[in-house]
């Protein structure tokens, strides 16, 4: 490294330290904080343990909605959705009438740390389980220097140094690309980093997962407190080479099912239809994505367009008496108190209770494949994260103050201590 600790790097008006070991955050997708609670109590997260007793832990708000897309370029970016316009995994355009999904880098408004980093001579490595953010989080960066690495877990096969700065990652891993619904596909992306951290020497390096194991299993549940047994294998071996670390979350995850299992669910789409005929107001659910076999596209944040002429007032009023929808308002109060981008939010905002979800239609929604009680997120009840860092930091604040996406300000201020 041939840059001074001193020098810093600025973008989207915030700076941050240049590290003089590698900054690493690592987003565990889903990892709602109990998880981490019930796998140390089990014994099975020795390293985590450790570096709790050595660093500096703390718990953060994610940005809102509680969802994976918005939170991992509000990580990627430092910022809010209000800032990098990434409000969502899906987007309605009221003029089309399209739904789309928000992977294309052109819904991006604001550029990452990395592509700073990189601009600034850094090496940089991504690695992401699901390749929907890929594009997004590697937007700008140049692969023809050998500086730049982003891949994921699930196209790994199909890696190329043009397009991602390493040929196929799969084979250079020694591991066959991981099915999406699977703890593996998360797996992939700790040994990848190790790998890229003994070999690549990145300064800046961002490794985040999939929630697949927990839409399935509660904390401590065993498959669970596998998972977490197996990310701490991974975490000790990081923070054994000297990385500075901050393990963090997009989301937490809460239980979104009645006493039986069965789910529990409101159908805006069926209210909305039923009060102002059919179709006439649109219901957007931004957890949509192409994976929704997992949570069958339902969670706790809902937007909805409604016709010209209607009386917001009067459908807001009824919403907010529909039981465990905790909060309902406009679209300016929303962008407001969430920091959202005004033109992809709907009329209405709706974010429903810790153990409820919204849904459309509900022919609409495929809940054959759930074979566990639905878990999912979205909500407010689902914005507390943790907030680990293997140094020692101080006067680090507290949520709500301490948010998941000042994760490499931190990062890279602990790794230029280091």
């Amino acid at each position: 490294m041939n840059q001074m600790s001193s020098v810093s790097v600025s973008v989207n008006g915030r700076n941050y330290s240049w590290p003089r070991v590698c900054a690493i955050a690592i987003c565990l997708d889903g990892c709602e904080p109990a998880y981490l609670d019930a796998a140390i109590k089990a014994g099975l997260m020795p390293a985590l343990e450790r570096i709790k007793k050595k660093g500096t832990v703390r718990f953060a708000h994610s940005a809102m909605p509680s969802f994976t897309n918005p939170n991992n370029l509000s990580i990627a970016t430092g910022r809010p959705p209000s800032v990098h316009g990434i409000c969502g995994n899906y987007l309605y355009n009221p003029e089309t009438g399209e739904e789309v999904m928000m992977n294309d880098p052109k819904f991006l408004r604001a550029p990452t740390v990395f592509k700073a980093f990189y601009d600034a001579g850094a090496r940089v490595a991504i690695v992401t389980a699901k390749d929907k953010l890929r594009a997004l989080l590697g937007h700008g960066l140049a692969y023809d220097e050998g500086r730049a690495i982003c891949f994921s877990s699930e196209k790994s096969d199909t890696t190329t140094k043009a397009a991602n700065g390493i040929d196929n990652a799969s084979k250079w891993l020694g591991r066959p690309v991981p099915e999406v619904y699977s703890a593996e596909l998360s797996e992939f992306v700790f040994a990848a980093g190790v790998k890229l951290l003994k070999e690549f020497h990145p300064d800046v390096m961002y490794l985040t997962t999939t929630d697949y194991v927990q839409h399935k299993y509660a904390p401590g549940v065993k498959e669970a407190n596998a998972f977490y047994a197996m990310f701490d294998k991974y975490l000790a071996e990081l923070d054994g080479l000297g990385a500075a670390i901050v393990v963090t979350a997009d989301h937490g995850m809460k239980p979104k099912h009645h006493a039986d299992g069965s789910p529990n669910v409101v159908y805006v789409q069926d209210l909305l239809d039923e009060w102002l005929g059919k179709d006439a107001a649109r219901v957007i659910l931004p957890i949509t994505d192409p994976y929704v076999v997992h949570h069958g596209a339902l969670g706790s944040f809902a937007t909805a367009y409604l016709p010209k002429g209607a009386d917001r007032e009067a459908i807001i009023g009824k919403l907010r008496r529909v039981e465990d929808m905790t909060l309902v308002i406009g679209r300016e109060e929303a962008c407001r108190r969430f920091e959202l981008p005004a033109d992809r939010i709907g009329d209405i905002v709706m974010i429903s209770g810790e153990n409820k979800t919204i849904g459309t239609s509900e022919h609409r929604h495929d809940l054959k494949a759930l074979n566990e009680p639905l878990r999912s997120h979205g909500g407010l009840t689902e914005q507390v994260v943790p907030f680990i860092v293997n140094r020692v930091l101080k006067d680090l604040p507290e949520a709500p103050a301490l948010r998941n996406f000042d994760a490499f300000h931190y990062a890279t201020m602990a790794a230029a201590q280091a």
